[in-house]
């Protein structure tokens, strides 16, 4: 024995966490901001999902100014289409303010929705 220790093992599967997360951007894309026609995956919105052995989401998402209307509600929507993918058991969204969201965060097909291309 060397004394080389391994990493522990997920539980999950790599095909079921690629599946979850397929599904999770599916969804996600199913929640958009009340005052641009984009959804918020495309916006570059979410900036981080971990997921653990026991399929709790744990999400970082931004805003697209602190002074977001629905900055309240928003959360919740996101919470709520995680919790629609199979394996998911909950979902946490913190939302953060750093790195500050800018429209270079968007993908190109955002772009070309709001003709910033």
């Amino acid at each position: 024995m060397d004394g080389a220790v391994s990493p522990p093992q997920s539980a999950m599967s790599q095909s079921e966490l690629d599946r979850i997360t397929d599904d999770l951007v599916m969804q996600f894309k199913t929640v958009f901001d009340p005052e641009i026609p984009v959804d918020i995956y495309e916006l570059g919105l979410i900036y981080k999902v971990d997921i653990n052995d026991e399929g709790f989401v744990d999400l970082e998402m931004t805003l697209t100014a602190p002074g977001c209307p629905v900055a309240g509600e928003m959360p919740g929507w996101v919470e709520a289409a995680a919790r629609k993918v199979k394996g998911v058991t909950g979902a946490k969204v913190n939302l953060v303010f750093d790195p500050p969201w800018t429209p270079a965060r968007m993908s190109d097909e955002a772009k070309l929705e709001l003709n910033m291309l």
